[in-house]
């Protein structure tokens, strides 16, 4: 695997780092539920692993099969597969497209036209950045000042250039991070928001307040780990939701952006935006990512005649195609079907949309009730739930302050136009925003070799 100053108008805000306070309450509701009197039965997530063999191939057999609550199909049970589905009454499928999961949705309505094991749970590589990115947007001050590290400047695979010492406002962070696949970018974003492990848990708390079920975040940046995982499904829903906001679609198409000398170390120089289909007709953004156990994978949106589209590639390799033509192919494909076409499955809105299957049992004789549970000597279940009343109060006035003490300090905003057209060079004007719990609801080359 391939391996300052902030510039004009740029200041550090009164309250530095919201993240920091953040990660003390979500921190703080850990130590508080975890561990206090017997665990409640409940479908328990998959989990990266950092401490087992850091994966250097595919899994040997394919990746497994995600699901959500109760093992049910997110989406619909049309997406129950492991190979191709696809709408009735279509065009036929690009034969070139030859990866072993993708999908094709309607970015509007949410219908999946087609898909090829969409809950297939593979290694996600850089793609996984989106829902880095998809997190932090709402917590993080882009306004906000970031000193680099010397982490930063050693950090492991793709880097965007940043040097220790040097001084990054997190609004370039962000380019840096979808425009070059930063690894050194997802690093000093997640000190920002409080540090890695805050960082992660907030990114696997938003896959599964939207219904990526099958996302397990293990980096911030997509680096191997094992149990990191994402699917074709996954990947779409999480891009579904960034192309949502005008804002961040004028972040994806950002052309070029400068980042700034340090005195005495490096001069500034120039990044551009490493998506293979910048330019392509109507795309709104796209990120690539390659490491030895995912292959090459490629998420993108794109919009034509006002409608938008959604694809996702997983797990290819860049002969006979690579993974971002694959895409492209998808894209045609998908817009040649007829705009009301009814799909296989939908990408959700949210979690609240999953249901999960209801449980089995073996019920006893008719008539006779159920013994109760033997007395415990331990301690009472009111115990942990009094106390994550108690971390939950934590949590939300934590919160709280820190819309508060974002909003103390505000600073000019512009929004990018209701509907991004032509690309934008330089970094896209955005005032800081207050921290929000959830994102908004939703409403599109060269292999990558970086991670």
């Amino acid at each position: 695997m391939p391996a300052a100053d902030a510039g004009p108008g740029a200041s550090v805000p009164a309250m530095r780092r919201p993240g920091a306070r953040l990660a003390a309450a979500v921190l703080a509701t850990g130590l508080l539920v975890g561990g206090a009197g017997p665990a409640v039965a409940e479908d328990t997530r998959p989990t990266a692993d950092p401490s087992a063999p850091t994966p250097t191939a595919p899994p040997p057999g394919g990746p497994a099969q995600g699901s959500g609550p109760g093992g049910v199909i997110v989406g619909g049970e049309g997406l129950d597969t492991r190979g191709t589905v696809v709408v009735d009454g279509v065009p036929s499928l690009p034969d070139e497209v030859v990866a072993p999961g993708w999908l094709v949705a309607d970015a509007t309505s949410g219908a999946v036209l087609a898909a090829r094991d969409p809950h297939g749970r593979y290694y996600p590589a850089s793609t996984l950045k989106t829902l880095t990115l998809l997190t932090l947007l709402p917590l993080l001050d882009p306004a906000e000042v970031v000193e680099a590290t010397v982490e930063d400047e050693a950090v492991e695979g793709s880097r965007v250039g940043m040097v220790a010492g040097g001084r990054y406002p997190v609004s370039l962070l962000y380019q840096a991070l979808v425009m070059q696949s930063g690894n050194d970018a997802a690093n000093a974003l997640a000190r920002a928001a409080g540090g890695t492990e805050v960082t992660l848990r907030a990114m696997n708390e938003t896959a599964e307040s939207i219904g990526a079920y099958d996302t397990v975040a293990g980096t911030p940046s997509g680096l191997d780990v094992a149990g990191q995982s994402s699917s074709p499904y996954d990947l779409a829903l999480i891009f579904r939701r960034l192309v949502a906001d005008p804002d961040t679609v004028a972040l994806l198409r950002t052309r070029l952006a400068e980042m700034p000398a340090v005195e005495g170390r490096y001069p500034g120089f120039q990044i551009d935006n490493q998506n293979p289909l910048a330019g392509t007709p109507g795309n709104l953004g796209g990120k690539t990512g390659f490491t030895d156990a995912a292959r090459h994978t490629f998420v993108t949106a794109a919009e034509r005649d006002g409608r938008r589209l959604v694809v996702s590639v997983m797990g290819t390799e860049s002969v006979p195609l690579r993974a971002a033509d694959q895409a492209a192919l998808l894209l045609d494909w998908g817009f040649a079907t007829p705009p009301a076409t009814a799909g296989v499955g939908r990408l959700v809105d949210s979690a609240a949309e999953v249901s999960p299957l209801p449980p089995t049992s073996s019920p006893g004789p008719a008539g006779v009730a159920a013994a109760p549970a033997p007395a415990d000597d331990g301690p009472s279940v009111l115990v942990p739930v009094a106390l994550a009343v108690t971390a939950t109060g934590i949590v939300v006035a934590t919160v709280v302050g820190v819309r508060r003490a974002v909003e103390v300090v505000p600073a000019p905003v512009s929004r990018a136009p209701e509907r991004p057209g032509r690309p934008r060079p330089g970094p896209p004007a955005r005032g800081p925003r207050p921290p929000r719990a959830r994102p908004p609801a939703p409403g599109a080359g060269s292999p990558s070799m970086r991670p």
